[in-house]
């Protein structure tokens, strides 16, 4: 047990001694205990991290990334998730999503499922679902998509090409075993 007293305005701790206590408990000047006091808590404030906007939720989770000090002259073909912060010269071809951050410098054609402009890209761009521009995005090249989204301050210079994706017919198959089509019929 720890002890603290205050004496002209300075705190004093005093350790706890068992053999202390049982002497003055039977010599009868044992000392009542006193509380505890702690000085009081300083509040703290916690200042929010500055916003960093993921531009897709696939962009944040597992994605290759081409960093910021990163220049790459040539052509990317990958499946995963991409993330360009680098400088990137050439073709980008990417199966799942690509997205230019913020300090990222595409002088290249782009296809891609979904696409995510916050930096620089000057090239033609091709995408199968949805392309957004951010904020601070500039985009200079054509556009062929399904679904765009353009932020206001974005910047845009082409044209859009908004294409509808073909609806799936169901065909029935044909059969050549009597007895499946004598079985379908029977349905």
């Amino acid at each position: 047990m720890v002890r603290h007293m205050q004496e002209a305005g300075r705190e004093n701790t005093v350790l706890w001694n068992k053999r202390q206590e049982e002497n003055s408990v039977l010599r009868g000047t044992a000392e009542p205990p006193r509380p505890i006091s702690t000085p009081p808590a300083t509040p703290v404030r916690v200042e929010p991290s500055p916003r960093v906007e993921a531009p897709t939720a696939r962009a944040a989770a597992n994605a290759a990334v081409i960093g910021a000090s990163m220049k790459i002259k040539g052509e990317i073909f990958t499946r995963e998730d991409l993330v360009v912060d680098g400088e990137v010269e050439g073709v980008l071809v990417a199966q799942s999503s690509l997205t230019v951050g913020p300090n990222g410098n595409v002088r290249a054609n782009i296809k891609a499922r979904e696409v995510v402009i916050a930096g620089s890209v000057k090239g033609n761009v091709e995408v199968t679902e949805k392309i957004a521009i951010r904020d601070k995005g500039s985009l200079i090249g054509d556009i062929r998509t399904a679904g765009i989204s353009i932020d206001d301050g974005a910047y845009f210079k082409g044209s859009i090409d908004i294409v509808r994706p073909e609806p799936v017919r169901q065909t029935k198959p044909t059969v050549s075993d009597p007895e499946v089509a004598e079985a379908q019929a029977a349905r």
